[in-house]
């Protein structure tokens, strides 16, 4: 009994690097709402200044509506398109050894280090219809720059490091034996991989794809120099956002950048709730 006291006395009285919980979380909340809950608060506050007439008329506008389908349309597919080779990437960093493997793996990282602008002008350069790829495809009736297509690449190339470094951790944790066991009991490839590899990077993947797609909703540097900008066709929403604020429409600008804070949260919660789901079914905790 003495023993258990004083394991107890030892434990509550272990000193800790950072302060206590509460004067922890409040620093957290604190710093938390002067980033987020403060400047968000601020969009819909300045919307309310709005008469509903006038922020529905302003938020349905077709040119308007053209935008919401041209970004999130494109965002959610090229969120699912790095899906696919984002786990295909980090599966071949993770499982293979070959010459110039770390220089591919530094250079997932660039997106995260190059300038918006930078990429979006390099992406235009390469894919006009003069530039090293554009001069094949556009004989070929394929227009990628100044047309959505170009919306695609530029928001593919910003969002495929999120799936990489989200699911290769999870690849290298996962151990190989996992498929030989599989193989041994005369499972195939695909059966292997559907029924033992995907389950467990799912939850992984998922949290990689609405990363992806949250950053590519917002994208406007890289996007604004490809798109063309071309009214109905490639206009995206943070560039009616700009143009409002050019406008010193403020109100505007924050009416159509609530509709997109709200509908990103919608997405990104079904988004999570799936992926609780998923891991729920596969008896994992997050």
């Amino acid at each position: 009994m003495n023993k258990l006291r004083s394991i107890v006395a030892s434990s509550s009285s272990t000193k800790r690097v950072l302060p206590g919980f509460h004067l922890t979380l409040g620093y957290a909340i604190v710093y938390l709402s002067l980033l987020i809950l403060i400047p968000l608060s601020a969009v819909f506050i300045k919307t309310f200044e709005m008469s509903f007439a006038d922020f529905w008329s302003t938020v349905t506008d077709p040119r308007i509506v053209a935008t919401y389908r041209v970004s999130f349309g494109i965002s959610l597919l090229a969120a699912g398109i790095n899906a696919v080779f984002g786990l295909l990437l980090a599966w071949i960093l993770v499982r293979y050894t070959f010459p110039g493997r770390k220089i591919v793996d530094a250079l997932v990282d660039l997106p995260f280090a190059l300038p918006t602008a930078v990429a979006g002008i390099a992406l235009t350069a390469l894919y006009a219809g003069n530039g090293w790829v554009g001069q094949y495809l556009e004989p070929l009736g394929i227009k990628v720059a100044f047309a959505p297509p170009g919306i695609l690449v530029a928001l593919v190339f910003i969002g495929l490091p999120f799936v990489v470094r989200t699911v290769q951790p999870v690849l290298e944790d996962m151990e190989s034996e996992l498929e030989e066991a599989a193989s041994s009991l005369g499972a195939n490839r695909w059966q292997t991989f559907f029924h033992v590899i995907l389950p467990i990077v799912f939850p992984a993947l998922l949290t990689g794809f609405a990363l992806a797609f949250a950053r590519a909703v917002g994208e406007y540097g890289s996007v604004i120099f490809i798109a063309g900008n071309i009214p109905y066709v490639s206009e995206i929403t943070p560039l009616m956002i700009i143009t409002k604020l050019e406008q010193y429409d403020y109100t505007g600008a924050t009416a159509i950048a609530s509709v997109m804070l709200i509908i990103s949260f919608i997405l990104l919660l079904a988004i999570n709730g799936l992926q609780a789901w998923t891991a729920k079914r596969t008896g994992r905790t997050q």
